[in-house]
């Protein structure tokens, strides 16, 4: 005689099961929340601030205007500081001159850090030879500054700009990497009988 098999399902064991998988699920989803929301929070109570670029001086060891066409060596001195609580990593940074508008010389700065509140001397150093003056021969659509001109510079007077770019990483909270990047620009003013520096304006 043929007897019929019974399967039994467990209802109660299976509904535990699912309401233990959702009970996970929420309480993963909670932590990432939370996690998230205090990333938030710390970037913006430790919001990464670029550093901060400060001219000291120039100067031009050697400068020489003959035969419609300069020469010079050029110096710049600057102080960095680094606002922030953790350091700040710098590359892909650059120094350049600019005479009326086009670039003239242009020198890398290597790579480095700065550690958290603290201020760092740079100094950067490149030579220009036999660049073009206007109106004495030369071209290259470049203008000697005469009176009332360039920036109010005296005639006998050539101006000259130095743009600096600092470029980097800021770690914030020891995890999480932020690009800053800061630039310096300034006029300078150059007597061109003896190469002397007349005046800098940033």
């Amino acid at each position: 005689m043929y007897e019929p098999h019974y399967r039994v399902h467990n209802h109660n064991r299976s509904r535990r099961g699912r309401a233990n998988a959702a009970s996970c699920i929420l309480a993963t989803l909670f932590l990432l929340f939370l996690a998230a929301a205090a990333a938030a929070v710390s970037f913006v109570l430790f919001k990464p601030k670029d550093p901060k670029i400060a001219v000291t001086a120039v100067q031009f060891p050697k400068f020489s205007v003959s035969n419609g066409t300069f020469n010079l060596t050029f110096f710049q001195f600057v102080s960095v500081t680094n606002p922030n609580r953790d350091s700040f990593t710098h590359y892909d940074s650059s120094l350049q001159l600019v005479y009326s508008g086009s670039q003239v010389g242009v020198v890398a700065i290597p790579a480095g850090e700065i550690g958290g509140g603290r201020t760092q001397r740079m100094s950067a150093k490149f030579d220009v030879e036999e660049y073009p003056v206007a109106g004495e021969g030369g071209g290259g659509g470049v203008e000697a500054v005469s009176e009332g001109g360039g920036g109010g510079w005296a005639a006998g007077t050539m101006e000259i700009e130095t743009r600096m770019k600092l470029v980097g990483r800021v770690r914030v909270m020891k995890v999480f990497m932020h690009k800053v990047e800061s630039r310096a620009r300034c006029s300078v003013g150059i007597r061109v009988s003896d190469g002397s520096v007349l005046g800098l304006h940033c």
